[in-house]
C-alpha cells in the first residue's frame, strides 16, 4: 500500500477535513458496536472550547469495530482522528465526514520485555510516562510534558524538553480511512521536526516505545521537574491549545512573537498569552475564527518585524 506522503502533499481524492472532493454528509449505516453521533458538538472535546460540530463522531468499541466501520464508508469520506484536543482548532463551520475518537479500548499501556511499552493510540502521554517510571524504564519522561495522546504525538513527532517521539518509537499500528490496518516501523515514517509522512486521515491505534533501564526515583524526579516547569511557564489553567507555532531553526517562536510586540495582543475573545507568547488563549467567548485570525495576525507582524515566516504547530481543521 502506498501510504507514504511527502511534506505538503495531499492525496488524490483527499480525505482531509474540508476536502472539496467530499460530497454529502451521510455515514453508512454500519452495524457499529461503539457510539456514532450525528451533528456531534466538538467544542467540549478541544482545549480551546470553540468550534462547530462534526458531521459524525465515531467512538469505536475496539479495533475491529473501527476497521469494519471505515471499510463501509463511501470512498472519499473525510476521516479525522481526535485525541485530547490540545493541539487543535476546530473551525466554526464544523468538520465534514467522520471524526474518530479513541476511547478506553485504545488507552491501555503495558510493559513488554526489553524495556518496551505497548501503548494504545488513545493513551495520554502522562500515563505512558508514569507507567514507564513505575516499571523503572527511563527515557520517556518527556512525554509527561506533552498534553496529548499517543496517536497524536506519533503522527506529528511530538516532543518536549530536548526529546521527541522519533527517539523512542519502535513501530506503530495505523488504520487508514479505507479500514486497512498496517504496522509501520519508525524508520518508514520520514520523521522531521513535528512532522511525519502519515497522510491525513491516518489513525494511530497503537505504538511501541523503547526505553532504557532506570531508577524509578530518578525518573519520577525528572517528571516532577518537567511538570513544575510547565506550570511555571505555560498558561495551563486557561483555554489554550498548547504551543501555537513551530520553533524556526535556531530560534524560539515565543521570542519572535515578543519582538513583534504581540504579547497580550487580542482579537475578539482570543488573546496572545501574557505568560507565554507562543500560546493563544480563549478568554471566554472567542470563536475559532477569532483564535485563528489572531494567529495569522501574529504571523503577519512577526514576518514584517523579523522576516521570519512562522509555521503553525496547532492543526486547524474544518469549514470556516
Amino acid at each position: 500500500m502506498n501510504w507514504l506522503m511527502q511534506p505538503g502533499e495531499v492525496p488524490v481524492g483527499s480525505n482531509a477535513p474540508g476536502s472539496e472532493d467530499y460530497i454529502g454528509h451521510s455515514a453508512v449505516s454500519a452495524p457499529v458496536r461503539g457510539k456514532l453521533t450525528k451533528d456531534a458538538p466538538l467544542d467540549k472535546l478541544v482545549w480551546f472550547k470553540s468550534g462547530g460540530p462534526a458531521d459524525y463522531l465515531f467512538e469505536p468499541a475496539d479495533l475491529d469495530d473501527l476497521t469494519t466501520f471505515l471499510a463501509m464508508q463511501p470512498e472519499g469520506t473525510p476521516v479525522m482522528p481526535i485525541g485530547l484536543g490540545s493541539n487543535l482548532i476546530i473551525r466554526d463551520g464544523g468538520v465534514p465526514g467522520v471524526v474518530v475518537r479513541l476511547g478506553k479500548a485504545f488507552s491501555s499501556v503495558e510493559v513488554r520485555r526489553d524495556n518496551i511499552l505497548e501503548c494504545g493510540g488513545g493513551a495520554p502521554g502522562i500515563l505512558v510516562a508514569s507507567t514507564a517510571r513505575d516499571a523503572g524504564i527511563a527515557g520517556l519522561e518527556f512525554l509527561r510534558g506533552i498534553p496529548g495522546t499517543v496517536g497524536g504525538f506519533v503522527c506529528m513527532n511530538g516532543g518536549a524538553y530536548g526529546r521527541e517521539v522519533a527517539d523512542i518509537l519502535v513501530d506503530c499500528d495505523v488504520v487508514f480511512p479505507n479500514g486497512d490496518c498496517v504496522c509501520i516501523p519508525a524508520s518508514d515514517l520520514g520523521y522531521t521536526y513535528r512532522h511525519s509522512n502519515l497522510p491525513e486521515g491516518a489513525i494511530v491505534v497503537s505504538a511501541r516505545f523503547q526505553g532504557d533501564p532506570g531508577d524509578p526515583a530518578v525518573i519520577g524526579a525528572e517528571m516532577e521537574r518537567i511538570a513544575a516547569e510547565r506550570e511555571a511557564s505555560q498558561p495551563l489553567r486557561t483555554r489554550t491549545g498548547g504551543s501555537t507555532f513551530k520553533n524556526p531553526e535556531g530560534k524560539k517562536a515565543w521570542q519572535l512573537v515578543d519582538e513583534a510586540g504581540c504579547r497580550g495582543l487580542t482579537m475578539g475573545g482570543a488573546q496572545v498569552s501574557e505568560k507565554h507568547a507562543n500560546f493563544l488563549i480563549n478568554t471566554g467567548d472567542a470563536t475559532s475564527s477569532d483564535i485563528e485570525g489572531l494567529g495569522e495576525e501574529v504571523r503577519r507582524r512577526v514576518s514584517e518585524k523579523t522576516g521570519v515566516a512562522l509555521e503553525w504547530e496547532i492543526k486547524r481543521v474544518g469549514r470556516p
